[in-house]
């Protein structure tokens, strides 16, 4: 399993990494500013029975 996963900022397209918590189930949706240009992201996190993840993310 992996530790951490990216996504890339809508407003500036910066790669932004971020990191996996598992404990907080298979389907996970949370707001995270961008850490390069500080504007909200929606990020979606799925993670299937093998524990391997999948994120999107979208403008606030």
């Amino acid at each position: 399993m992996r530790d951490e996963i990216s996504y890339f900022c809508d407003s500036c397209g910066e790669e932004i990494v971020i990191p996996l918590d598992y404990s907080e189930g298979g389907v996970q949706e949370f707001v995270e500013d961008c850490p390069v240009c500080c504007h909200p992201n929606v990020i979606r996190v799925e993670l299937d029975e093998h524990g391997d993840a999948q994120v999107d993310s979208d403008h606030e």
